[in-house]
């Protein structure tokens, strides 16, 4: 019986992937329908997010094993041939949240947060600027933590006292300035690792930047009017440089090594995760400048498996039974993101190729922003908001988020144009990734 089941198992796709048709409902394959389940689970149960992906990442990684296969193979060898093929991208990722994590945490304590707001205008200009801030900041930091050292600034300079369309702009605030960054959002990131320049990328900030001022406008009066700004000087207050090495040095090692190995050594890019051990090769290098905040990574690890097991779910979609990637399926991811996590929108576009990938982060990045949960930045200020946990007060206070992401995604196509991507595929790709790609996917 023990030899029997993996025979059974090897064989069922062997039919099925011969049948050359994937089973569908209603001309949906089963595979997109379990991984929205999944990807809605995840929206409704906020307190039991890692426990939804897990099981949906079980749920789907059994039906391909079982009933489909994979462009890997057939059966249990051809889950393993997968999981070989995806594992440097999900290395790196796995660095490279964990180590920001500890990276968000020395710059909360470098103090530059707490001295930056003393600088503020006193009237409705000062809730604009730390805007602006929260923006700037993210295109370096996580964007999680980019709207976590907003709340804590708005907190103080507001009194305690924040207004829900104030709150909704900090998220889009922080969703912005990572939109352009390969540093700033997973999402980003992981078109860095995919191989996509971040030059490319650089592009989304020509959209974020209109959608910031609209938002800053019009929640900075929101704000202005519910709860005027209370400055305190914290005169006593210096900068820690000590950490603010250590932030420099990990985006130096992870820019300077994507560049080098990308350059110089492209077909070893998919064997190694070079960016996320570089990340962390920084950490021990800057272990004797400052303690680093060891505690951070238990739940960094539980948001990272999280997050990786969105990805691992998305990389097993069927992507060429998707329409044509098209400036207008951009537009619509964006408000589908939304409601579903972004990550793994991300991950099934990286799959798919033919977008613009400046528009796609846009608007995948940005359109989070217009719900409290359609991204992790919403989900961590809720945490500290509790008030903001409403999706009609949201919509409601918040209703410039949208009309900024509309505005900017047009003004993004007026000036720049669309440009899909033609192939970004490193150098070295594997055959078995490469051969079963649908004409025209790239």
């Amino acid at each position: 019986m023990h030899r029997l089941l993996p025979a059974l198992l090897l064989s069922l796709p062997a039919v099925a992937m011969a049948a050359d048709q994937l089973p569908t409902v209603a001309g949906i394959p089963i595979d997109f329908i379990l991984f929205a389940l999944t990807l809605l689970g995840v929206a409704l149960f906020h307190h039991a997010t890692l426990y939804v992906a897990l099981t949906g990442l079980a749920t789907i990684s059994l039906y391909k094993i079982v009933f489909t296969g994979f462009k890997t193979g057939a059966g249990m060898a051809g889950f393993i041939g997968h999981l070989c093929h995806e594992w440097v991208t999900i290395a790196n990722l796995f660095c490279l949240l964990t180590g920001f994590a500890l990276l968000a945490r020395h710059f909360e304590k470098s103090h530059v947060p707490v001295v930056l707001p003393k600088y503020l205008p006193n009237d409705w200009k000062g809730g604009f600027l730390m805007l602006v801030m929260v923006f700037v900041l993210s295109s370096f930091l996580d964007n999680i933590a980019a709207a976590l050292i907003g709340g804590a600034m708005a907190h103080q300079l507001f009194k305690g006292k924040v207004h829900i369309g104030y709150l909704a702009a900090i998220v889009a605030a922080s969703n912005a300035g990572g939109s352009g960054s390969v540093v700033g959002d997973t999402t980003t990131t992981m078109m860095w690792i995919d191989g996509i320049s971040p030059i490319v990328v650089l592009d989304a900030y020509v959209a974020a930047v209109v959608a910031l001022l609209i938002v800053a406008y019009f929640a900075a009066k929101q704000q202005h009017a519910y709860s005027p700004i209370l400055k305190h000087s914290h005169e006593h207050t210096h900068i820690d440089w000590g950490r603010l090495f250590i932030v420099g040095l990990m985006l130096v090692f992870a820019v300077g090594t994507n560049i080098t190995v990308n350059v110089n050594f492209p077909q070893l890019a998919d064997h190694f995760p070079f960016i996320g051990v570089a990340v962390w090769l920084a950490l021990v290098v800057t272990a004797g400048v400052r303690r680093h905040d060891w505690e951070l990574l238990p739940d960094a690890i539980k948001g990272s498996v999280f997050l990786l097991s969105l990805v691992l779910c998305a990389s097993m979609m069927p992507v060429d039974q998707l329409p044509p990637a098209s400036w207008l399926s951009a537009l619509a991811l964006g408000f589908i993101s939304s409601v579903f996590d972004n990550i793994p929108l991300t991950a099934l576009a990286l799959r798919q190729g033919g977008y613009d990938w400046g528009v796609l982060a846009y608007a995948v990045g940005f359109g989070g922003s217009m719900l409290w949960f359609g991204s992790s930045a919403g989900v961590a200020l809720s945490n500290m908001y509790p008030e903001a946990r409403s999706a009609v007060q949201w919509v409601r206070n918040g209703w410039h988020v949208p009309v900024a992401y509309v505005a900017g995604f047009f003004v993004l196509l007026a000036v720049l144009g669309w440009h899909p991507d033609e192939g970004h595929k490193k150098v070295g790709e594997p055959a078995s990734a490469a051969a079963p790609a649908a004409p025209g996917a790239h």
